[in-house]
């Protein structure tokens, strides 16, 4: 089947078009999966790009950018600080879209996912693993220098407070930020509407300054994102 690659408006971004269309990031380490996820190689005059097709179930980040987010924070060439990174399976993707001359710094706390990041970190020269709780910034200060974008999916209760205290250590003024907020993790017995609500306004104390708002569904139950800009000038 013949596949053909258009970029999408997101940098760093592309759509696979053929007879399923799918979300793709460029590979930056070609010939490896880093979860099984399909791998698609296009040949443009004697040149061969790798593509990584990105799943929206599996990602909140791919379900923002299918789910029409206006911005994306996540820019090629630009630092940025991945707070609840999981075994890696989207920062491969963030680390696809910041490209060599970007990084990704990715926060896991569990030890077990930890182990998977590390293994992707591996292979990655941009992904540096950090196996500590984002609730303690101060101790991996000496590895995080400033950066421009802060991507948050901790599921804790006070998630708001985590990434506050990362922005006011490592987030530059007008950087932008991007959260997961699940609702029944924060209060499961409020409405998730009021629960988005009520974190914004928590976050806008911090120097959060939110710009927009964008549920998850259907690839996540009662999610929504939350993309803005930190410290505006």
């Amino acid at each position: 089947s013949h596949t053909h690659i258009q970029a999408h408006r997101h940098a760093g971004v592309f759509v696979a078009k053929g007879k399923d269309d799918a979300l793709v990031t460029k590979n930056m380490v070609p010939g490896d999966a880093v979860y099984g996820e399909k791998r698609i190689s296009v040949e443009v005059q004697g040149v061969k790009t790798e593509y990584r097709v990105w799943n929206p179930f599996r990602s909140k980040v791919a379900a923002a950018i299918l789910g029409g987010i206006d911005e994306l924070p996540i820019k090629p060439g630009e630092k940025v600080l991945y707070l609840g990174a999981a075994s890696g399976t989207t920062v491969s993707h963030v680390s696809d879209i910041v490209g060599p001359e970007g990084l990704v710094y990715a926060v896991e706390f569990s030890h077990r996912s930890g182990r998977d990041l590390l293994a992707v970190a591996k292979r990655r020269t941009n992904v540096v693993p950090i196996v500590e709780d984002a609730r303690h910034p101060h101790k991996y200060r000496m590895l995080i220098g400033m950066v421009d974008c802060i991507f948050a999916d901790v599921a804790q209760p006070d998630q708001g407070r985590i990434v506050a205290i990362n922005a006011a250590q490592f987030l530059k003024n007008n950087g932008g930020y991007m959260i997961s907020i699940k609702a029944n993790c924060i209060d499961s017995t409020a409405v998730p509407e009021v629960v988005f609500a009520a974190e914004n306004e928590k976050m806008k104390k911090e120097g959060f300054k939110p710009k927009e708002q964008l549920s998850l569904e259907p690839y996540e139950r009662d999610h929504c994102v939350v993309v803005g800009v930190y410290r505006p000038t």
